[in-house]
């Protein structure tokens, strides 16, 4: 693959959205949260997901100038309204609006409605640990999972992301409920891959690896089967119900992916009277996961976000990878 330099990438992005009508300050923050995608191996969200952006914004489904707004506060949580804004820009805006908080009260909470894809979820989830917060957020999506028992798509796969700050390397978990985000089928069909394990099902009802097969029946599988069926709905009814936004039924009523429902959380770990200790106990418990015998011969057993840092480090010296037709694309945007 071509690789591109991080400062090229987030300066082509960068004036895109310009030409679009993004202030000089929105751009780069925009920019800034797609490069940082790719930059940290998330290329599905990066690169890759800034041409659907871009047509999203032609369509009139992402306000440029729309910025989001607290229209109600009891206590340590607040509501906030997205105004169909850059979902990105509101949902990092959210996030530092639930660590604020949290500093100040020990914990955070932000529900926020009417915004949109907010690509990377796991950019919250390390916004949140660089700030020395623990952090939760999650979003709903349009229909596009099956329940447990059907074929048809009644649920998303609604992203929910667990972040855990550590001075070795935070714990970053960052998964759709589908066993296979989106993103990670088309990145594989993109490459010509098979799954490592089944996920989904084709259009004759047989479970598969192959992407391209799950992607035209629309039958990923849930993470967990039913278990994850029932995660699906919690999480899209609890989003929905604070942030007195759209379910998943009622987003998959409108002509596109918007309007969705977002949550975010945020913990105060610095205001913890013994967090040495705990950061000890934590320590202990991921070297213990570290030393397990792996698999296969030769083969690690890694914790969520292991290996970003480094992924981050050697793109930043060695370019970011990228499909040459989608970065063309790209630059003739």
């Amino acid at each position: 693959m071509l690789r591109v330099p991080f400062s090229e990438m987030k300066d082509q992005f960068t004036a895109v959205l310009l030409n679009k009508g993004f202030t000089e300050l929105r751009a780069q923050r925009c920019a800034a949260l797609f490069a940082e995608a790719s930059l940290d191996g998330v290329y599905s969200h990066g690169l890759n997901r800034f041409p659907s952006f871009i047509e999203f914004i032609d369509k009139g489904y992402v306000d440029i100038h729309a910025v989001p707004e607290c229209i109600h506060s009891f206590g340590a949580m607040e509501r906030w309204d997205g105004n169909l804004g850059p979902g990105n820009l509101n949902a990092k805006l959210c996030m530092e609006r639930a660590i604020a908080i949290a500093k100040q009260q020990g914990i955070g909470c932000i529900a926020l409605r009417n915004t949109n894809h907010w690509m990377r979820g796991g950019s919250y989830g390390w916004q949140a640990v660089e700030a020395g917060c623990a952090g939760i957020c999650w979003t709903n999506t349009m229909p596009n999972l099956p329940p447990w028992g059907s074929i048809e798509r009644k649920l998303g796969n609604n992203p929910i992301v667990f972040a855990v700050p550590r001075a070795e390397g935070p714990i970053v978990l960052d998964m759709a409920v589908s066993q296979f985000s989106y993103g990670q089928l088309n990145t594989k069909k993109l490459l010509g891959s098979q799954l490592p394990v089944d996920g989904g099902y084709d259009k004759a009802g047989n479970l598969t690896k192959d992407p391209s097969a799950i992607l035209d029946s629309g039958r990923p599988l849930p993470i967990g089967f039913w278990k994850g069926s029932g995660l699906s709905l919690v999480l899209d009814l609890m989003a929905a119900l604070f942030a007195d936004g759209h379910t998943t039924h009622e987003i998959g009523k409108l002509p596109a992916e918007h309007s969705v429902s977002q949550m975010f959380i945020a913990f105060d770990t610095r205001s913890l009277s013994n967090l040495d200790f705990i950061n000890e106990r934590i320590n202990e418990a991921i070297r213990d996961l570290q030393e397990a015998e792996p698999l296969e011969e030769n083969g690690t057993v890694r914790y969520p976000g292991e290996d970003t840092l480094q992924r981050r480090q050697y793109n930043l010296e060695n370019g970011i990878p990228v499909e040459p037709s989608i970065w063309q694309h790209v630059t003739r945007l």
